[in-house]
């Protein structure tokens, strides 16, 4: 509550319309986290919702059955990495609160740190952010000089074909890839640049022409599409 009152102060708002609980705390009883996101929306006002940030599953469906226990406020978002490489836990774990919650997402790294823009496809440029923070991006550089690195961007090089046929680049059409899936609310975008923001916006032309049979391409280059919970022929 501290926390968030001292956010608002910076921010000159009297409210956010969703706070997130940044991370799972496991020092702190989930009850008490509930209660405390509760008083800051129902007794404090200063906010409307409160989502969570890279918590399981299993976290999130606790908290939930908390608030309906104690006639709590639930958590109603989650904020997950979600990309074209990045896709078992949003597709596969989350399945079930997406499936009975109806839980919404903001999802963030869509573009995969930028590995999806394709400016890595020829190495390292020297003005990118794994130039100027190799210390901080070190597992990132490593893991795109491998061998799983150098066929990412092959994948990348594949998407870029497509991207161009529909009239946009890599960068659109990975956005509104990650934008198609019925249970992304929003997409997180970060740039450095006005440029990067008015580009990156122009996914919105790209969502109309993902077709069934475009989605179902991009599957054939990316390989990578998680396997579903086994429900032994049934569904909820």
């Amino acid at each position: 509550m501290e926390g968030l009152k001292s956010s608002l102060k910076r921010l000159e708002h009297d409210y956010v319309d969703i706070v997130f609980a940044h991370r799972p705390d496991a020092a702190t009883p989930m009850k008490e986290i509930v209660e405390g996101f509760t008083q800051c929306i129902r007794n404090l006002n200063l906010a409307y919702y409160w989502g969570t940030s890279e918590w399981s599953a299993l976290q999130i469906m606790e908290a939930t059955q908390i608030a309906e226990r104690y006639n709590l406020i639930a958590p109603v978002v989650e904020q997950p990495q979600y990309n074209a490489f990045h896709r078992e836990r949003f597709e596969v774990e989350y399945a079930t609160i997406f499936d009975q919650f109806k839980y919404g997402t903001t999802i963030w790294s869509p573009l995969a740190s930028g590995l999806l823009t394709g400016k890595y496809n020829e190495g390292i440029p020297n003005d990118s952010r794994f130039a100027t923070n190799p210390a901080f991006f070190k597992s990132t550089i490593e893991e795109l000089q491998s061998e799983d690195g150098k066929a990412k961007i092959e994948k990348v090089r594949q998407l870029t074909k497509i991207a161009e046929r529909l009239g946009g680049n890599v960068s659109q059409l990975a956005l509104a890839w990650a934008a198609k899936n019925e249970n992304v609310s929003t997409v997180i975008l970060g740039a450095t640049k006005v440029e990067q923001i008015v580009d990156n916006c122009g996914a919105l032309k790209l969502l109309d022409k993902l077709t069934p049979e475009v989605m179902e391409e991009i599957e054939g280059i990316l390989q990578n599409k998680p396997k579903p919970t086994p429900t032994f022929g049934r569904s909820r």
